[in-house]
């Protein structure tokens, strides 16, 4: 993409910290354990380096962050952090790639498109990026690769991990300090299903207010999440979800 080397700051997150892989198809994952495969590190310079040779400045910033607020999200409800903070990471990998790009990428890994992906391409970024994650960072993690995936239009069924990476890119703190975004930071500490369904009711107002086409998995994200918070339950300031 041609944009200049910029420097990192990276505040209380290590540049050397390697983020897990999880390599599902390695046979010897399951000798350690019979409910997780082995944990493979992930080389977070390498990714630093390639995204500041691939995005602008100003997004590598929102990307530490989503990955910062991921961290903290994740935490918070008890769920695995560092599956997180590598989607966080990663998920705006082809974010500035072309359209042409995008489809072809997404043709060539015979990904199911569409026509809205005809439509607006960019939508393929999420996609794509999972891609480009396998491809040339050798991420081979279902979920982390789900997350990436699922930051901009969400999926029926996603996991919470996924949840918590797509309201990281929502509510990051570079997104602003407006009443609706506080609540929605307060709310997904009670109810990661209920903050979901706020974040896609939010966007459709906002591209109903444009005249804006609405990808239908936005819409099934929708429906599915108001499905979940139904059913879900808030105990005090922090329910027990179960992962899906």
């Amino acid at each position: 993409m041609g944009h200049p080397s910029h420097s990192v700051d990276c505040g209380s997150l290590n540049d050397a910290l390697h983020l897990p892989v999880i390599c599902e198809s390695d046979p010897s994952s399951q000798a350690l354990t019979t409910s997780e495969p082995i944990l493979k590190p992930l080389n977070r310079k390498q990714v630093l380096s390639w995204l500041s040779e691939n995005v602008p400045e100003k997004r590598l910033n929102h990307i530490l962050r989503v990955e910062e607020t991921a961290i903290k999200l994740a935490q918070y409800h008890d769920l695995d952090w560092e599956r997180a903070a590598q989607a966080g990471l990663l998920h705006d990998l082809a974010k500035y790639f072309k359209p042409k790009r995008l489809l072809e990428l997404a043709k060539a890994d015979e990904l199911e498109l569409d026509p809205m992906d005809e439509i607006n391409p960019h939508l393929l970024h999420a996609d794509v990026g999972a891609i480009v994650a396998r491809e040339e960072f050798g991420v081979c993690d279902a979920e982390v690769l789900a997350a990436i995936r699922n930051h901009t239009l969400g999926r029926p069924g996603m996991s919470l991990v996924s949840c918590v990476v797509f309201l990281a890119d929502s509510m990051e703190p570079g997104r602003g300090d407006t009443l609706e975004l506080n609540e929605l930071r307060k709310l997904s500490r009670k109810n990661l299903y209920r903050a979901v369904l706020q974040t896609c009711e939010d966007s459709m107002r906002s591209l109903f207010a444009k005249q804006g086409l609405i990808h239908p998995r936005a819409l099934q994200t929708r429906n599915w999440a108001l499905q979940m918070a139904q059913q879900s339950t808030t105990k005090g300031d922090k329910p027990k979800l179960s992962s899906s």
